[in-house]
């Protein structure tokens, strides 16, 4: 008698195959629980009870330790699917709804694919005919329970996880500078090295305030920094490295440095391409925070403090005030504040002269309700006035900055010095360790004592390197404290204007000097420019500055330059009037000196009368108007100019004058000739009075 199972198998579905899918949830499952998976591969038996020959029961078990709440990255069950959507399956085999998937949407999708092909599902259960309803139904029931049962495996894993975080007794993975004790308490690493370079790292964020300037300086000290192992070989272990700015950020972010338990910082979310990923969420948010849950490296006021420094590290998307010194000569970019608004100005640069000038804009209102600009204010004179304000200032106290410097120097040096020894010490005994390693080996065991020589060849070589690396940093900063740096640095502080105005002092050093005074500036423009500072710890000043003039005023030539060239003009050429104007001191808007082409401009957008037009008014002549009324040659009569018998003025180069017409005279014409003569003269007549 065959079985309501069998009634449900007919001939088109023993024309195609079985597939016999396979998978548990993690690689964990797969190791540990054998006997879930062995069950699994034995429902081949039940495929050929039903009639299909073992060679056509396909096993599908790509996805072992693959979860099943979703399809995506499920190979095996995506190719699953795809044969039933084909028509090549006649029965999918699992052990369970649940081993098949745990979505229902997922889920469904496959019964809709198997109920179209008239493809058969089997379980420890029995076989269910998708396209019957009542198989159907049964099917979908199951589908939600197991969806279901994944929710509540779930739920009860997550409560126990939030129940014992709320209590702070969550065991997470520490950050590089904090271990478990035996009792599982968080204490500090009891690698002395590992603690003062974490310390270093917060203190030096102190004094900079950007993750980035502290991986310059240790770069620049030569520090290394050090990381554990956290996955795959070499579990727990200690590396040392170069600091980058990613882990410098996760550090200063890290609420353990600070001895506070933390959980739920980030939640998983899905991208546009429907991938989970990591989102950071605020600190508000947190499920649990415990403060002073542990011993830490910073108190959680600086932690505070830090993570506002951070926010206004970002720039003007974070909309914070006073952001890090940037790039661009403008000097008071991310302190300024608009008068009218409240909110940040921005930095607009344009290109004047070859140069880059500086603009300072608000931008608030066209930018979040399409309005107008609030105000635009050029920045040279408002970068003038404020740096006069700061060097006013700044200059009684500038000797005792100087001292803070120099100790500051000397204590930067000596804690270098201190990362350094501990590296030395720490080489030196990786050394000594390797030697002893090779000292212990077989030397009948070529293979071994091969490798642990190259081993220990390698430590002597990089103790022998920061050992040079050691001495040439001790001469280098030796040099930075002996006597003569150390007079430099007194006299660059009474001479502070001195250095501020130096072009070597780039803008970047001189926005970082300005913010430690100034905490920010206020502008208003109207008819003049109002400047309100405020400096650090409250204190405010006012100041109002000129509006720069326009373009073309600037251009403008002053109207006593403009007279005297018109004086000028009466008796001179415009090479002469430019040698006069230069030898008088006067100079064009760009401080250039005059040059004829320079006075030719002048003379003609003023409209004065060239030198030309003044002798013709006077009724001087050509030379050729001069020679028609004498009845001679035009060259004749430059001849006799030349010679001064002929009075002329020159209104350009010695080539270009004019002449004054004879009162009377007699013209003597000479014999003339190529080969010689006598020249002509003119004899003029002898005066009346």
């Amino acid at each position: 008698m065959l079985t309501d199972s069998a009634l449900k198998v007919g001939a088109d579905h023993l024309r195609r195959d079985a597939f016999l899918y396979v998978r548990q949830s993690s690689l964990r499952q797969v190791f540990e629980n054998t006997e879930s998976t062995k069950r699994q591969y034995a429902l081949r038996e039940r495929a050929v009870a039903l009639g299909w020959p073992i060679e056509r029961v396909h096993v599908i078990d790509s996805d072992l330790g693959l979860s099943g709440a979703q399809a995506r990255d499920r190979d095996g069950f995506q190719h699953l699917v795809t044969e039933v959507a084909l028509g090549h399956a006649g029965i999918v085999l699992g052990l369970e709804v649940s081993r098949l998937a745990r979505n229902n949407a997922d889920w469904h999708r496959l019964l809709e694919l198997a109920s179209m092909s008239s493809t058969l599902i089997l379980d420890e259960d029995g076989v269910y005919d998708p396209a019957s309803f009542n198989d159907r139904l049964l099917l979908g029931l199951k589908g939600t329970m197991s969806e279901a049962e994944l929710h509540i495996l779930k739920s009860r894993l997550q409560g126990g996880i939030l129940n014992k975080a709320r209590r702070g007794e969550l065991e997470l993975p520490l950050p590089v500078g904090l271990v478990y004790d035996g009792a599982g308490r968080v204490v500090l690493d009891p690698d002395r090295q590992v603690r003062d370079s974490v310390a270093m790292l917060f203190a030096v964020f102190r004094d900079l305030g950007s993750a980035s300037a502290v991986v310059r300086r240790l770069q620049i000290q030569e520090v290394m920094f050090p990381r554990r192992v956290r996955r795959g070989i070499g579990k727990g272990d200690l590396l040392w490295g170069t600091l980058d700015v990613s882990r410098a950020l996760q550090i200063l972010h890290n609420p353990r440095y600070a001895g506070a338990f933390a959980y739920g910082r980030t939640r998983i979310a899905f991208n546009a391409q429907l991938r989970p990923v990591q989102r950071e969420v605020k600190q508000q948010d947190w499920p649990v925070l415990i403060r002073d849950a542990h011993e830490g490296y910073i108190d959680w006021a600086e932690f505070e403090r830090n993570q506002h420094k951070l926010r206004q590290n970002l720039g003007f998307s974070a909309g914070e005030r006073g952001s890090m010194p940037r790039e661009g000569n403008a000097l008071l970019q991310g302190r300024l504040l608009c008068g009218k608004c409240g909110c940040r100005m921005r930095v607009h640069y344009e290109k004047l002269s070859g140069q880059l000038r500086p603009y300072y804009c608000c931008t608030e209102e066209a930018v979040r309700r399409a309005g107008k600009p609030c105000q635009r204010v050029h920045g040279l004179a408002v970068d003038e006035a404020v740096a006069a304000l700061l060097l006013q200032t700044v200059a009684p106290a500038a000797i005792e900055v100087a001292l803070a410097v120099q100790d500051e120097i000397a204590q930067r040096i000596e804690q270098a010095g201190v990362r350094r020894q501990a590296q030395l010490e720490r080489a030196s005994y990786e050394a000594e360790l390797a030697r002893r390693r090779y000292a212990k080996v077989d030397p009948d065991n070529r293979l071994v004592a091969d490798a642990l020589e190259a081993d220990w060849n390698q430590r002597l070589r990089e103790l022998d390197h920061l050992k040079r690396e050691h001495e040439r940093q001790q001469q280098d900063e030796q040099a930075q404290l002996d006597a003569p740096a150390r007079q430099r640095i007194t006299e660059l502080a009474r001479d502070f204007p001195r250095v501020w105005s130096d072009s070597r002092t780039s803008a970047l050093e001189r926005k970082r000097m300005l913010a430690m005074l100034i905490e920010d500036v206020t502008l208003v423009a109207g008819t003049s420019i109002a400047v309100h500072v405020r400096w650090r710890g409250g204190r405010t000043q006012s100041l109002c500055v000129d509006k720069p003039r326009p373009i073309a005023l600037i251009r403008k030539t002053p109207p006593d330059v403009v007279k005297l060239i018109d004086e000028l003009l009466g008796s001179s050429t415009d090479t002469q009037v430019a040698a006069r104007l230069n030898e008088l001191g006067h100079r064009n808007w760009r401080g250039e000196s005059f040059s004829q082409k320079k006075v030719i401009v002048v003379r003609v957008a003023y409209k004065l009368r060239s030198r030309f037009e003044r002798l013709r008014e006077r009724g001087m002549l050509t030379g050729d108007e001069m020679a028609q009324q004498l009845g001679v040659s035009t060259s004749t009569i430059h001849e006799l100019g030349r010679q001064g018998l002929l009075a002329r003025h020159l209104y350009g180069n010695n080539h270009r004058c004019l002449y004054e017409p004879p009162l009377g005279g007699q013209l003597i014409r000479g014999a003339g000739g190529r080969h010689g003569g006598r020249p002509a003269r003119f004899i003029a007549a002898p005066s009346t009075t």
